[in-house]
């Protein structure tokens, strides 16, 4: 019988909203790592240890048992003490952890041993108020002034941190206690005294001052409240309650599915919250615990089956800070909207340009996708007339200043002195490349922001069709004709087979070999025959890895594995190529796609699927390879096995004419599946879907709430016309 492997960063992360704790095994915060207690784009906590009479204690076992909870085990090691030699493993220490406003911890201590044992237990912490970018780039500059201060009677460690009117803070107050603290040498420390059988406990509450203010924490005791419910928990259920539900036969396609649910909740930031079920994920723990826009439309996109009303929260607060007015610092130009809004030292003090900062190609013409994908799932024509203004503003951006020497592609630049050189989804600085490995200098004008406008035309044309404005619906529909066939004539390589990366500075074509192509058949850009090369060419040993396809051809002279974006594998970038396969037909290999995806879930602790993971070959015996640094949980790859199941079933919400199409294509792997509470216009529904011999079938099971859904099986074909 194989050995199950399962492959997972050495951390524990709990979040809540904003505020979270990323710990070793150990539930320990080293100093020298990117570890530590964040909030308000701020390290509040920069150091962590616990010790048992001055030594390490040994640890037995560790996890997080919530997304906001963690629990460490630990024992002592053998240790000399005033009563005589202690063995090892007679003290059991019990360490567990909630974020809530602030975190509480409780710690419990229990002696096994045959004598009575007298011990120190000693807390060690520090702060260094780090930026969430300095943390990250490992390059701290020291702004302001830190002051720490024990306060016996209050039993608490105050440290505090201001330059100028930008402060932060943490209080570690201990309380609930079985020994009163004292606090000397930097550690506070208590006097322990146990018989066999005895615990000891006390309660450790972080109080988090992020900017916003003192973030105090709950009186959470676990002593004498183990089972306690708090309002976390209650979120998260109402959330997974109002979420499509899964089912099958296949284990790993129900657990990654579960798993996925679940990790969309946990990256709830309560801060940015319009209403108790109109919300906003954060992009991914422990880098991206911010408002995006790209992210933030993306994961919306792939809710759509899960819940479609998701999206509100995105379009609202994404309009709400769509820009105005040209502004170089922070790359804004009207009607853009935003990449990344940041609260930190180094955005307060504008050392960096995140306040917002607009540096993203893509968001603006995402933000007109997903507004109709919103309306054609919810059916909601309120939603339209609340948000189109807002989608007129991005329409009039991308028309001129995506398109800023008027040849009708999209294509960026920035302005800003501290901006970003890639303003695609491959942000990292050497994202973009010729085929020498060389980097494309801007602007430019990479291929899948074609795919995106293309599609954003279409289906705002829809839009101004619904709103009566069909002058506005013939427009659209004219500009994405034009742009279609010029991108065939500019971006086609026959030389190569394949479309280019993009076009460079003098319109040349960056022939290399990227899998940015694949978001142009998700789109529906792309001419049918030429499109069958491109699925052919993606399978090919140089793109596809048996974990999923990289991001860049392994033929490449700048490939790397282990890089960020030069042929890694990313499960959102696989799900909407994958979900392109299936637009196109080719529902094999978009099933070949989806169960690499899987198989690559299962592989992870928890069924949690990274932000991405190494671009290695699967070899017998081997597993994915888990990118250093890599985001956990992150919105868009839990969202990947969403689309990944839409594209399967060929689920497409028509809400407005109270419409569902289906195209299941079940591959052997997936034989059933059903879904229960769908939700389309309002009615929830289950279905079932199984696979009879080659053919996979349906049937509705029931239909409750709102008007009666028409379910038809009709695939989803690449747009037949502008």
């Amino acid at each position: 019988m194989p050995v199950e492997i399962k492959v997972g960063p050495p951390v524990l992360t709990i979040n809540q909203g904003t505020q979270f704790m990323v710990t070793d095994e150990r539930g320990e915060i080293d100093g020298a790592s990117e570890q530590g207690v964040f909030g308000g784009d701020t390290r509040l906590v920069s150091y962590y240890a616990l010790y048992v009479n001055g030594a390490p204690w040994t640890l037995l076992t560790s996890g997080t048992v919530q997304y906001y909870a963690s629990r460490i085990e630990l024992t002592n090691p053998a240790l000399a003490t005033d009563l005589g030699d202690l063995p090892a493993q007679q003290i059991g220490l019990s360490v567990r952890r909630r974020v809530t406003h602030g975190i509480h911890e409780d710690l419990d201590l229990i002696s096994y041993a045959e004598e009575p044992v007298h011990v120190q237990l000693e807390i060690a912490l520090r702060s260094d108020f780090a930026d969430i970018f300095e943390v990250r780039s490992h390059k701290f500059v020291r702004r302001g002034n830190t002051q720490s201060r024990w306060h016996d009677e209050r039993c608490e460690l105050k440290t505090t941190y201001v330059n100028g009117d930008f402060h932060r803070g943490v209080v570690f107050q201990l309380v609930d206690f079985d020994s009163k603290p004292q606090f000397a040498n930097g550690r506070v420390v208590f006097d322990i005294a146990l018989h066999r059988g005895q615990l000891w406990h006390t309660c450790a509450c972080y109080h988090l001052d992020d900017g916003s203010g003192v973030r105090s924490t709950a009186q959470l005791c676990l002593r004498n409240n183990e089972n306690s419910h708090d309002e976390l928990g209650t979120l998260q259920s109402e959330w997974k309650s109002r979420a499509t539900r899964l089912s099958s036969g296949n284990e790993d396609v129900y657990r990654a599915f579960a798993q996925s649910v679940e990790d969309v909740g946990a990256l709830r930031m309560h801060e940015q919250d319009l209403a108790r079920n109109v919300w906003v994920p954060a992009a991914g723990v422990p880098w991206y615990v911010a408002l995006f826009g790209r992210d933030s439309l993306i994961a919306s996109l792939q809710n759509m089956m899960v819940s479609a009303p998701f999206a509100r929260g995105a379009l609202q607060r994404l309009a709400e800070y769509q820009a105005s007015a040209i502004d170089d610092w922070r790359d804004a130009e009207p009607g853009k909207i935003l990449h990344e809004l940041r609260v930190g030292e180094l955005a307060h003090v504008h050392k960096v340009p995140h306040t917002p900062y607009y540096g993203t190609a893509d968001a603006t013409i995402l933000y007109l996708i997903v507004l109709h994908e919103t309306w054609k799932w919810t059916g909601d024509q309120s939603l339209l007339r609340e948000h189109v203004d807002t989608a007129k503003r991005c329409l009039e951006w991308v028309d001129q200043f995506g398109d800023f020497d008027s040849d009708g592609f999209q294509e960026y630049r920035t302005r800003s002195s501290n901006g970003y050189e890639n303003m695609g989804w491959k942000d990292s600085v050497d994202g973009v490349m010729y085929p020498d490995g060389s980097q494309v200098r801007q602007p430019k004008a990479l291929v899948e922001l074609q795919g995106y406008a293309f599609d954003a035309r279409l289906r705002m044309a829809e839009v101004f069709d619904a709103l009566d404005e069909p002058n506005r619906a013939g427009e659209q529909r004219a500009v994405a004709a034009r742009l279609r066939e010029r991108f065939e004539e500019a971006y086609w390589c026959e030389d190569i087979g394949f479309y280019a990366f993009g076009l460079d500075p003098n319109k040349q074509p960056i022939k290399s070999l990227a899998s940015n192509v694949g978001h142009c058949l998700w789109a529906g850009l792309l001419r049918p025959d030429r499109a069958e090369r491109v699925v052919r060419r993606f399978l090919e040993p140089d793109f596809w890895t048996g974990w999923g396809i990289r991001t860049l051809s392994a033929l490449h002279p700048a490939f790397n594995p282990y890089s960020y974006h030069r042929g890694s594998v990313w499960p959102h970038d696989n799900a909407l190529i994958a979900h392109g396969f299936k637009r196109y037909g080719y529902a094999d290999e978009c099933s070949r796609v989806a169960r690499d995806i899987f198989e690559a879930a299962s592989c992870f602790a928890g069924y949690r699927l990274p932000e991405l993971y190494a671009g290695l070959s699967r070899q017998p015996g081997t597993f994915p390879v888990q990118y250093l640094g890599a985001n956990i949980p992150q919105a868009w790859a839990a969202g990947s096995i969403f689309q990944l199941l839409q594209a399967i079933l060929g689920l497409r919400g028509n809400a407005p004419e109270h419409h569902l199409y289906v195209h299941p294509t079940l591959p052997h792997w997936l034989p059933d599946l059903q879904l229960i509470g769908l939700a389309v216009a309002g009615t929830r529904l289950t279905i079932k879907f199984w696979r009879e011999g080659q053919r996979s079938r349906w049937e509705v099971l029931q239909q409750e709430g709102g008007p009666e859904i028409k379910v038809i099986e009709e695939p989803w074909i690449p747009w037949p016309s502008a």
